[in-house]
């Protein structure tokens, strides 16, 4: 098959992933300090994720689905994987083959697990306040997982990012859960819950956005290194004369002569429209403000002072996570996870 090299691609530094993990592992105090690569690693390749984090010393992975764990054996050797959304009426031939563990999540994935489980270990999801998946803490407590050969128990916190009081609320009511239902490892703590203090770290800690550069908290700040680096090849340059306009809607218009610098890049990659007036990218160091609307798989940027920028010269994309999440009203998730298929990946 002829490989054709694509006008977009992502940078990924390796070195800043294994930092975010050794600093997000030694927050965790004596807690075991895992890695969630659902998504795809969260855009950037959910196996070769795994594989750096996993000489970094990282041991215990979550990915979404079976069809995300499939996608990663052969596991290496010493890793747990934990599939998150637990065993669907579809999911029991891919559960009972892989070396990985369901996460139950409602009283009919416990019978389904039961039944057809065969006695092998699992890891359940209580849902102490998120209402969104696991257990109910009265479920939980009635007896409902007696016998199950529980791994590890889980809850997720659903404000671990804002000082609310439900974190102490979701804290307590995990305990009250720790204290009557039996499991070799108990795991509350995300990547903000990681930043709450050590109460919340328990045995595990399943740190998530915060690996790939996202900000979950200010006690965060200064401590993350970004990890993903969108760039995009020149596919033209043009000159653009005083008073007019680029774009879909003619929504920029030139003060003075004007080169314009147009790239393969656009909503169908996951830059969506909402960069338009906010984003930008360099070259060289020199700044390139977006101009005009975002179209399908096109921008534009005012070149006007970045002299010798010629067709085939790739700009950087302006991407820090939490200052382009707050100037598009896009979330740190939105914007790993949307960057799409078109991007080549390579780590360095």
């Amino acid at each position: 098959m002829i490989s054709i090299p694509s006008p977009l691609r992502l940078r990924l530094d390796s070195a800043a992933l294994i930092a975010n993990w050794r600093w997000l592992a030694a927050e965790s105090g004596g807690a075991a300090c895992g890695a969630a690569i659902k998504a795809d690693g969260y855009g950037l390749g959910a196996r070769a994720v795994m594989e750096h984090l996993v000489k970094a010393g990282c041991r215990d992975f979550f990915v979404a689905t079976w069809a995300e764990a499939a996608a990663l054996m052969p596991l290496p050797e010493g890793v747990s994987l934990s599939v998150l959304h637990g065993v669907g009426s579809t999911d029991m031939v891919a559960a009972r083959m892989l070396p990985a563990r369901p996460v139950l999540n409602s009283l009919e994935q416990v019978a389904r697990w039961r039944d057809a489980g065969e006695g092998r270990p699992c890891d359940v999801m209580i849902d102490t306040g998120m209402n969104r998946l696991g257990l109910r803490v009265e479920e939980a407590l009635g007896g409902a997982l007696d016998g199950l050969a529980i791994h590890t128990l889980l809850s997720h916190l659903a404000s671990a990012d804002e000082d609310s009081p439900q974190n102490a609320q979701q804290l307590a009511a995990f305990r009250a859960v720790r204290e009557k239902v039996s499991a070799r490892r108990y795991s509350l703590a995300n990547s903000a819950g990681i930043c709450l203090g050590a109460e919340y770290a328990f045995d595990l800690t399943r740190p998530g956005i915060a690996l790939y550069g996202g900000i979950p908290r200010a006690e965060s700040e200064g401590k993350l290194r970004q990890v993903v680096f969108p760039e995009a090849r020149l596919l033209q340059m043009r000159g653009v004369p005083a008073s007019e306009s680029v774009g879909y809607g003619a929504t920029w218009t030139a003060q003075a002569d004007s080169r314009v610098a147009v790239v393969n890049m656009g909503y169908a990659d996951g830059y969506l429209r909402c960069h338009a007036g906010r984003g930008g990218a360099t070259w060289n160091g020199k700044a390139l403000p977006l101009i005009g609307r975002v179209s399908m798989d096109l921008i534009a940027f005012d070149a006007s002072g970045a002299a010798g920028l010629n067709e085939g010269d790739w700009l950087a994309v302006d991407y820090d996570l939490p200052g382009v999440a707050s100037a598009s009203g896009l979330s740190q998730y939105e914007l790993l996870t949307g960057l799409g298929a078109r991007f080549d990946r390579f780590w360095i």
